[in-house]
């Protein structure tokens, strides 16, 4: 049915209805653990409903350096680094290119503090509608890596802080290490439940945990 206000056709709407916000990986929260907990070599779990935010500027122009820090307490990374601060990351992705990850109910505010304190040529674009974060830790991490990825994840050549963007496994993603046996992956959404269905299989014969270490589903 519909009321005619003027000219104007009005159409009775659908009753307005919550729809709660969900990752790419969401189902698989309920899973169970592939081995038993003493033989777990590898811990992955989705930290779903991030901040993603692409920062683009000139790096060699300190007022933009000055303007991020102003803005997110951090300094601008340099090739192939990231840096942290408080709940939010920072990782270089290009000369001219960073991205920032950071607890989803803050996104809004951070692209906010970024517009208000960059001037000039820069560009800050909202992603995290077509990405999604995992994390992949335990002492066969690394194992599990070599099989996904051609680029070289030895801590010689990989250590903690670095970021790369690499080919993986038949899709890519954005690879961080946090520590000696902490990764952190951003993968796009579409390519979400592949990746993680060939991490499964790739530490199957280490044991898989789904879950933090402590918070595991097991």
């Amino acid at each position: 049915m519909s009321e005619l206000t003027g000219k104007i056709a009005v159409m009775d709407q659908l009753p307005q209805v919550e729809v709660p916000a969900r990752s790419p990986l969401y189902r698989q929260a309920g899973q169970a653990a592939a081995a038993e907990p003493a033989a777990h070599g590898v811990y992955l779990w989705e930290e779903g409903l991030r901040s993603h935010l692409i920062v683009r500027g000139d790096a060699e122009n300190q007022a933009f350096r000055d303007d991020v820090l102003k803005a997110t307490g951090m300094s601008l990374p340099t090739a192939l680094q990231s840096v942290t601060g408080g709940e939010w990351s920072m990782g270089w992705l290009a000369p001219d290119e960073w991205l920032l990850t950071g607890p989803g109910a803050q996104a809004f505010g951070m692209e906010t503090k970024l517009r208000e304190s960059l001037s000039g040529h820069y560009s800050v674009v909202n992603v995290g509608g077509g990405q999604t974060l995992l994390r992949l830790s335990g002492p066969q991490a690394v194992p599990v890596l070599m099989k996904s990825c051609s680029y070289d994840v030895h801590e010689a050549n990989f250590p903690p802080g670095k970021i790369v963007s690499t080919v993986f496994a038949k899709s890519q993603a954005i690879l961080r290490r946090l520590d000696a046996d902490q990764w952190e992956l951003v993968v796009r959404r579409s390519f979400a439940d592949y990746i993680w269905r060939w991490l499964l299989e790739a530490g199957r014969e280490y044991g898989v945990c789904i879950g933090a270490p402590g918070e595991s589903t097991a």
